[in-house]
């Protein structure tokens, strides 16, 4: 039984090899060792792998490893986002509602914080409605319209 799950572990190690590589840029992370994270993160964001793409964001907004980069953040977040990742949604409508790193656009904050809402974030919930205040009602129509199409 043994050599059953040791095998078992062997082929999924060897078949997701960027999951070990992640966890690796985690440690890193973990250490202080930012620079590190970066390198692997952004090798791994490259090639598409979606929670190095958060991670990558998260080290330039916070300036960690690399220079504090709000646009580079932007890009990164939005990239996850458009494949699905929450975390990446509601960061990415937070930036469009402040005009981090991107221009203010309170439509699209609207939208991706609508998406992250929908998937249960109670605190993208609350963000997108207090966008919402500082909307006109054709705004929301139209932020509305594009959640609907999603």
């Amino acid at each position: 039984m043994r050599s059953v799950g040791a095998a078992v572990f062997l082929f999924l190690f060897a078949c997701f090899p960027a999951r070990a590589d992640f966890m690796n840029a985690l440690s890193a992370y973990d250490a202080g060792a930012y620079g590190v994270a970066f390198t692997e993160w952004r090798r791994l964001a490259e090639h598409g792998d979606v929670d190095a793409q958060v991670a990558l964001a998260g080290l330039y907004e916070a300036g960690l490893g690399a220079p504090r980069d709000d646009r580079q953040a932007a890009h990164w977040y939005r990239t996850a986002a458009e494949r699905g990742n929450v975390i990446a949604r509601l960061n990415i409508g937070d930036f469009y509602s402040r005009g981090r790193g991107v221009g203010l656009d309170r439509v699209k904050a609207w939208y991706w914080l609508d998406l992250a809402a929908s998937a249960g974030s109670t605190w993208a919930r609350d963000r997108r409605d207090a966008v919402a205040t500082c909307m006109t009602p054709d705004q929301i129509r139209r932020a509305e319209a594009m959640a609907s199409r999603h």
